[in-house]
């Protein structure tokens, strides 16, 4: 039969457990700016609200390449965003759909 003082400290145990691990925040924090080497932050910003990441000469004018704001996105957008082909620019992360879920939670929560 196992001790009360045993039934205890493993009560204590547990109840602690949720402060060792990390949040739903920041776990989302740190795929935004390592999802797979090249984080999401520097495109996009820290905000998410996209910036000026390159300029190129277009018919004599400088002209800025910037990447767009994706704190407003629906999440099938956002979805279909990490998962196509067509943004040539962007690379492809191979991420799961609970990390795509948590990203979406993040860049959201910025707006």
């Amino acid at each position: 039969m196992i001790k009360k003082s045993v039934i205890l400290i493993l009560m204590l145990v547990l109840a602690n457990a949720e402060d060792s691990f990390i949040t739903k925040k920041e776990y989302a924090q740190m795929l935004y700016k390592n999802p797979r080497g090249i984080g999401c932050n520097l495109c996009h910003g820290d905000d998410a609200k996209g910036k000026t990441i390159a300029y190129y000469v277009e018919k004599g004018t400088k002209t800025p390449l910037k990447t767009p704001d994706i704190t407003g996105l629906r999440f099938k957008k956002f979805y279909e965003a990490l998962n196509s082909s067509k943004h040539r620019l962007m690379p492809k992360y191979f991420l799961t759909n609970e990390e795509i879920k948590i990203l979406y939670y993040y860049v959201t929560s910025k707006k």
